[in-house]
């Protein structure tokens, strides 16, 4: 099951229609971000991929090729589709592609997810996709928590993934 999505890559007329996208469902996602994307994108740092259906934005993943948190491996993140085309497999796509692309330059690539219940599905998915708990625990913005601290569980914890592709 699922619809017909196209993958390609984020292009200059992108980022004020995902922004747009976002913002009607009240993310705090600003073009800018997405310029700064095009821009990465173009200097060979980040790719992104794009799905859209008949032509209309549905989500998106950007692989950032040299994350500091993965010692330099390849990272999937900012991985988002809009509620309307969730469990439609645009997200399965996405990440087929951005996996695909990941091992045209590593046999490993890295990822992160969030903790509480708006990262459920995509922590699922993850797991049956093969990922696995890179075993360093709770992350908050990319610094490990140590045993005993209090940390707001928001956008920045995290527990970090690994997944061999080779």
């Amino acid at each position: 099951m699922g619809v017909d999505a196209v993958i390609r890559p984020l292009r200059d007329g992108d980022p004020p229609v995902i922004a747009a996208a976002f913002a009607e469902i009240g993310w705090d996602k600003p073009e800018r971000q997405y310029a700064g994307y095009l821009t990465e994108q173009a200097a060979g740092l980040r790719d992104v991929l794009v799905a859209t259906v008949d032509g209309v934005f549905a989500g998106y993943v950007t692989v950032f090729w040299e994350s500091a948190y993965f010692g330099g491996l390849p990272e999937i993140s900012d991985f988002n589709v809009l509620p309307t085309y969730r469990r439609q497999g645009i997200g399965s796509r996405l990440m087929d592609a951005a996996e695909a692309m990941v091992s045209e330059r590593s046999d490993v690539v890295g990822i992160g997810v969030g903790l509480y219940a708006d990262y459920g599905q995509a922590q699922r998915m993850y797991v049956r996709r093969g990922y696995i708990p890179d075993g360093h625990g709770l992350m908050y913005d990319n610094k490990p928590v140590p045993p005993g601290d209090l940390v707001r569980i928001d956008d920045a914890a995290a527990l970090m993934f690994t997944k061999r592709l080779a």
